[in-house]
């Protein structure tokens, strides 16, 4: 069969990409090995929010009292029903996009796709059926999986990944995680939360280490408070199971540790798709694990092109999904804005959730930078007492020569959905005094940007 564009991968960039390409014209075909939507639907973003939701929850219904209201009985966690509630959101997610693909004709193929020669697709189904197909534009979207270390194999039981956690069958009492990026972070809060007791292992000085010093700080003392224990410049070297419980001996700056736990979760990171795709069939350029792309995601291979977790750049949805589109209107004729790395935000979504986007304060000062920081903390935010949960803060960066915004850091409830205040304002150019002279709404979580401003150009008046 002949396409127009054919898209490897259904996941947040592989379905955009193909949703559209169609919406501009082009008959278009996906190839999905599994579900359709890939992992965040299935198995990352989606139900793991679910999870956390579940958390959140049942950490209000334990201290309702603090609100004034009064639950009679005990309350319980359901393990089972809150797995249950998770995989019943992704599905719906799921059949969402299947939904999406017949409003917009795009065709599934299903099976495991690969290149075979320029402008060929070769599908092997589950039955091991093959078929072939063509197209003008091939897009690989083909994604990332759980990244597996040579002292941790997983094994599905004792050492397990992030789809074993997203169905665990019952709570364990005691868990060990090994990683404290947004994978790690979110699954150790999630599971402290529900009542396990956790142990938190970090190889860097800080946990969330991608994130600002402080932001980092300040989650770690939000874990603490939680009674989880944090381990960092930390690693684990060995982790016996031959036993009912798992030894994990674990390095450290004090020397050797013993830590037992009845499941060791590992979420070191992420490694790409790339095996079985046929990449040197037709010659594309590839190293350390990405594919080797320009601006528009046309690899070197005229007619391939590649987007979202093999390409460099941070593995996250949105990311993927932006990348999709540019690399479509580009294919179509259009004119698209390339896309400024410079500016993606992160999020993790604990409690406090995390969020920032652009530079932190370290690396904008290594950058060279002459700077003006400034920082809210929620403690004096009206609506942040109202909502019964002080914790945290906002932190801005600014070039004290031009007023440019480099970076901005929260910590706090809900700043997953006020980052993209910053992003927009970065991305249009607005200054410290451009933010400062902005009218928030009072009062919000959001307001605490505005004031975080002022206190970089020592303005503020709320504190």
């Amino acid at each position: 069969m002949r396409y127009d564009v054919i898209v490897i991968g259904s996941g947040p960039g592989g379905y955009v990409a193909a949703i559209r390409a169609s919406q501009l014209g082009k008959k278009v075909a996906v190839v999905e090995k599994a579900e359709i939507g890939g992992i965040c639907l299935n198995w990352g973003c989606i139900p793991t929010k679910a999870l956390l939701k579940s958390a959140q929850v049942y950490t209000y219904m334990q201290h309702a009292e603090s609100y004034g209201i009064s639950i009679e009985g005990t309350v319980k966690a359901d393990m089972e029903a809150v797995v249950k509630r998770s995989r019943g959101v992704a599905e719906g997610m799921s059949k969402g996009i299947q939904y999406l693909f017949k409003k917009n004709n795009v065709e599934m193929i299903n099976g495991f796709g690969s290149l075979t020669a320029e402008k060929k697709v070769k599908v092997v189904d589950s039955d091991g059926n093959i078929s072939e197909h063509e197209a003008d534009h091939i897009i690989l979207a083909t994604g990332a999986r759980v990244k597996e270390l040579p002292n941790l194999p997983i094994d599905g039981k004792k050492i397990i990944g992030y789809r074993q956690a997203l169905v665990l069958d019952k709570l364990p009492e005691t868990m060990l995680v090994v990683g404290s990026g947004a994978i790690g972070s979110e699954f150790a809060f999630f599971f402290t939360s529900m009542g396990v007791k956790v142990t938190l292992v970090e190889f860097m000085p800080n946990i969330l280490p991608v994130e600002d010093e402080e932001v980092s700080k300040q989650v770690e003392r939000c874990f603490k408070k939680l009674k989880m224990t944090v381990m960092t410049d930390s690693s684990v070297t060995d982790v016996d199971t031959s036993g009912e419980k798992c030894i994990c001996t674990v390095s450290t700056k004090k020397g050797d540790k013993i830590v037992e736990a009845d499941i060791v979760l590992s979420a070191v990171g992420v490694q790409t798709n790339l095996e079985g795709l046929g990449l040197e069939n037709i010659g594309i350029s590839n190293e350390k694990g990405k594919i080797n792309v320009d601006e528009y995601y046309r690899t070197n291979v005229e007619g391939v092109y590649a987007i979202g977790d093999i390409v460099h750049g941070p593995a996250l949805a949105h990311k993927a999904s932006h990348e999709a589109i540019i690399c479509v209107e580009k294919i179509c004729g259009l004119e698209p804005k390339p896309l400024n790395y410079n500016n993606i935000p992160g999020c993790t979504y604990i409690t406090p959730e995390v969020a920032s986007v652009g530079l932190t304060e370290a690396k904008a000062l290594a950058a060279g930078y002459q700077i003006k920081v400034g920082k809210f903390p929620f403690t004096a935010s009206g609506k942040a007492s109202a909502a019964g949960n002080k914790d945290g803060f906002i932190k801005v960066i600014f070039n004290a020569e031009n007023g440019q915004w480099l970076g901005c850091h929260m910590v706090g409830d809900n700043v997953t959905e006020m980052v993209a205040t910053a992003v927009l304002a970065r991305e249009l150019g607005a200054t410290g005094r451009d933010i400062i002279e902005n009218i928030f709404p009072h009062p919000t979580m959001s307001e605490a940007i505005m004031e975080a401003a002022a206190a970089a150009y020592g303005e503020v008046v709320h504190l």
